[in-house]
């Protein structure tokens, strides 16, 4: 059928019109969004009152702040009976909220440390690094563990030598049997750890020294310390909860008996008794004369719990793939890990990277708890700084800036995850 002919057809186009006016005005948009109806209408001038009465409550107090004092009754004579933030304890005491009893002339070390963490993490969070630079990612924590703590350079390069020792066993025994080489790799790793690396640092130092001045753990404080854990913490807890998951779906019995019991027991667990366990209990469970850092101890034991939370958001990403995706892997005659690798996991960790996101958020925020077992985190900071007479009864201030660096931190993690899950969008919605 000739459509020209048709005369419902329209032969020319129609003239483009103008906006409607108002359509797209700022009190069109006020209308739909703050006052839809009644109730819309009272909860938006409800919400401007409130945001106005604590403006007005909190302007003042913030116009008035004073930064050079140096104690708070230097600042209620200043302010002369006048509300006002009392910020000179900020300017007076921030060396220690962020390194704690760190010796001052070493400042320069964690500064470092926090500096290459940038460098290290660099590779791993943005594609646009060449891949080439993960190799400093791989050595960061012992370069790490050196500038904060000091001592023989050695003793961390002891360490890494053990997963030498297990790739080299295991590319020695994969041969025979995959089960046998993982096990040997880890036994061989474990057995270096535990008896060589003390001899092997000790003996290189001695052969060619390359150390620096050490530092006790109970000097390290303040926001280094929350850095500490929490990135250690967070680095750890993801893949020992990739593991976890895979455990608890297993068909072998006793791979999935242990997962499910170690997740469901340490999730069952509040992790101030966790930490309390690495305080108190853990050197029972050693040999005498046995030295083991207590920040190691809590590392260990946040990592653990984290990992167990871990594994549960991880599993409900993998729950919720489709089965046709676990079928399409088999029928390109991959086995179990290389589908794991290639097929499962990475749809899986990118369905659940808000939940990933959310236990870092937590974790890095559930550091503070380490106050209970004696450590120097920012809130025992606090409390032995108001403890001074000369910032006795100062509270707000200290406050206000720990759960601003907090925020800083937790909202840099939270707009990373955002644009991770931009970058990864497959879909066209």
């Amino acid at each position: 059928m000739n459509m020209h002919n048709v005369s419902w057809v329209r032969q020319d186009m129609v003239t483009p019109s103008s906006r409607p006016v108002g359509q797209a005005s700022v009190m069109r948009w006020a209308k739909n969004n703050l006052f839809n109806g009644w109730l819309s209408t009272f909860l938006t001038v409800g919400s401007l009152v409130a945001v106005a009465w604590s403006a007005m409550a909190i302007a003042p107090w913030l116009g008035n702040s004073i930064w050079r004092a140096n104690s708070l009754a230097e600042c209620r004579q200043i302010l002369d009976g006048r509300p006002g933030a009392c910020w000179g304890v900020i300017r007076d005491r921030w060396p220690q909220l962020l390194f704690g009893f760190y010796p001052s002339h070493l400042y320069w070390r964690p500064v470092l440390a926090f500096t290459l963490l940038f460098a290290a993490l660099a590779p791993i969070l943005f594609r646009t690094v060449p891949q080439r630079a993960l190799w400093f990612s791989a050595i960061y924590p012992g370069l790490t563990f050196w500038l904060i703590w000091g001592g023989s350079l050695w003793f961390p390069a002891a360490a890494y030598c053990g997963f030498v020792v297990a790739a080299g066993l295991f590319s020695v025994t994969m041969r025979l049997n995959q089960g046998l080489a993982v096990a040997t790799a880890i036994l061989g790793a474990a057995l270096w750890w535990i008896y060589a690396v003390q001899p092997f640092s000790t003996l290189a130092n001695e052969i060619f020294a390359i150390a620096l001045d050490p530092i006790a753990s109970r000097e390290v404080g303040g926001f280094l310390l929350s850095i500490i854990i929490g990135v250690t913490g967070i680095a750890l807890s993801l893949p020992l909860g990739i593991l976890l998951a895979l455990g608890r779906r297993s068909s072998l019995p006793l791979i999935h008996l242990l997962s499910v019991t170690f997740i469901e027991f340490i999730r069952g667990v509040p992790l101030i008794t966790l930490l309390f366990t690495a305080s108190l209990l853990l050197n029972y469970f050693l040999p005498p004369g046995t030295n083991f850092d207590l920040i190691l101890r809590v590392v260990i034991m946040v990592t653990l719990f984290a990992s167990a939370y871990m594994a549960e958001v991880i599993r409900g990403g993998l729950a919720a793939l489709p089965r046709g995706q676990y079928e399409a892997a088999e029928a390109l005659g991959l086995d179990y890990w290389k589908a794991q690798r290639l097929v499962i996991l990475p749809q899986a960790l990118k369905i659940s990277i808000p939940g990933i996101v959310n236990s870092f958020i937590g974790l890095f925020k559930d550091t503070t708890l380490v106050v209970f077992i004696g450590l120097l985190d920012p809130i025992a900071l606090s409390n032995s700084i108001r403890a001074d007479t000369n910032w006795q009864g100062i509270y707000w201030e200290l406050f206000i800036f720990i759960g601003a660096v907090f925020f800083v931190f937790c909202f840099s993690m939270s707009r990373y995850s955002m644009y991770l899950e931009r970058r990864l969008k497959t879909d066209h919605r």
